[in-house]
């Protein structure tokens, strides 16, 4: 992060300057006040657990010496600190955030999605880095909190950020592209994540499309076009969109793919009058359009395609998404950061294109489905037996329904159900052998990567 005055925090966050000097200077931001340092702002953010400005006096003895609070009775004890007071500093944190990107004047891509959004993200960055100084963000800081975390790692040696936007109700990607405003959008898909939250697939549609409300001629907006939802979607004629798909009729037209399970995929891609032979070191099918969405919006930001492919070649995913991981012969497929039933049967497809004697889903359950989450369970069951897997193994009380499918096309002595995963760990050693193939998901609640390394361990 580059320094900023404490004068213009309070202007950027319309705060008062409670104590301290405005010509002082800030080289961080932070939130938690395990890790607050000498040089940084702490930012107490009141959630729904903790109120953090109670832990005002522990980052004050590691040395912090400037602080944004909304509680005014907090800052009569703060002796020779810099306090800012405003209303909320969530907002404050989000309005300081936007003043801070503003400033860097970088090459800004947004990302979204229900599924594929974090390694379209990955995609978008080690494509632009081939030609540009690129920041991003990290790991889940995908929300309130993190995005304005994120930004605030970035320096002005940097040329260009791609920004991961996450959501779980209506409202929350406007909150997050106001302070990004963002060059270009990508949305991946529109699927049925957090349609408990949301009411419908139209309603999932209108969430994500917040990522192009500050948009105007000057701005792009990328999509899936071999989603349904974002193929019928009525987009406005004030920004430009560049559609992404499998139809011989879209700009970036993916076709030819290639699946070689864990080993990656080829396909090719037509754009722009060429013909361009891709191969990807990372699994599953459909990242071909994942990184061909990622293509498109860095052509947009003034690279070449034969660029792009040379910086997808380099890419490795986040932990977690379809790592490849061995132990006694047996090879193991971990994809526990998160599932929906899209991105469990792209997995299972996966699974069942990767070389090995058996091939074995261990899956958990998927929050946020709503009053059709049985329905959605069972058809991912199902779909593992049309795929012919050799064991599905599920595990905790919503992947029973899951099980209940796979029993409907694999019969009951391929499905195994566990209601807790100790209950799986008692009977691990029995049921893997050298030459498996085994695929571990489930929503990131369930915590699955467990199952993972109890496996590496045994």
């Amino acid at each position: 992060m580059n320094e900023i005055t404490i004068a213009e925090i309070k202007e950027a966050t319309c705060g008062t300057l409670m104590a301290g000097c405005e010509e002082h200077l800030v080289g961080s931001v932070c939130t938690d006040s395990r890790k607050a340092k000498e040089g940084d702002l702490f930012v107490p953010i009141i959630g729904e657990v903790h109120d953090a400005h109670k832990f005002i006096p522990q980052v004050i003895e590691k040395g912090c010496r400037a602080l944004l609070i909304s509680e005014k009775s907090a800052a009569a004890a703060l002796g020779d600190c810099d306090v800012i007071l405003v209303d909320d500093t969530t907002k404050a944190l989000q309005a300081l955030a936007g003043y801070y990107l503003e400033k860097l004047k970088l090459k800004k891509i947004a990302v979204t999605g229900s599924v594929g959004k974090t390694s379209t993200r990955d995609m978008v960055y080690y494509i632009l880095s081939e030609k540009y100084k690129t920041g991003k963000t990290e790991g889940n800081f995908n929300n309130d909190i993190g995005v304005p975390l994120t930004i605030f790692s970035f320096d002005d040696s940097m040329e260009a950020a791609v920004l991961e936007v996450g959501m779980d109700h209506a409202g929350e990607i406007h909150r997050l592209v106001d302070i990004i405003r963002p060059d270009i959008g990508i949305i991946t898909n529109v699927g049925i994540s957090h349609i408990e939250n949301l009411g419908s697939r139209e309603g999932i549609l209108q969430a994500k499309l917040e990522i192009a409300d500050y948009f105007d001629a000057g701005n792009t907006l990328v999509i899936n076009q071999s989603n349904d939802m974002l193929a019928s979607a009525v987009l406005p004629d004030t920004y430009d969109v560049v559609r992404v798909g499998l139809a011989e009729t879209d700009a970036f037209y993916v076709h030819d793919i290639e699946d070689y399970g864990e080993a990656g995929i080829s396909y090719c891609l037509t754009a722009c009058g060429k013909d361009y032979q891709i191969k990807l070191g990372i699994p599953g099918a459909h990242n071909a359009v994942n990184a061909s969405l990622a293509l498109a919006a860095a052509k947009r930001v003034g690279m070449t395609i034969e660029e792009g492919i040379t910086g997808l070649s380099k890419m490795q995913l986040t932990d977690n998404r379809l790592t490849i991981r061995e132990t006694r012969g047996i090879k193991i497929i971990d994809d526990t950061y998160n599932a929906a039933p899209d991105s469990m049967k792209s997995a299972i497809n996966t699974l069942v294109n990767t070389r090995g004697d058996r091939k074995i889903a261990i899956l958990g359950g998927m929050n946020e489905l709503g009053p059709d989450s049985l329905l959605y369970h069972r058809e991912v069951g199902r779909y593992a037996g049309e795929k012919k897997v050799d064991l599905l193994i599920t595990v905790g009380e919503k992947a029973r329904d899951i099980a209940i499918g796979g029993i409907e096309t694999l019969g009951e002595d391929k499905v195994k159900h566990f209601d807790t995963k100790e209950q799986l760990y008692e009977q691990m050693d029995e049921m893997f052998k050298a030459g498996d193939i085994i695929i571990v998901k489930a929503s990131r609640s369930m915590e699955m990567e467990q199952v993972v390394e109890s496996i590496m361990k045994k």
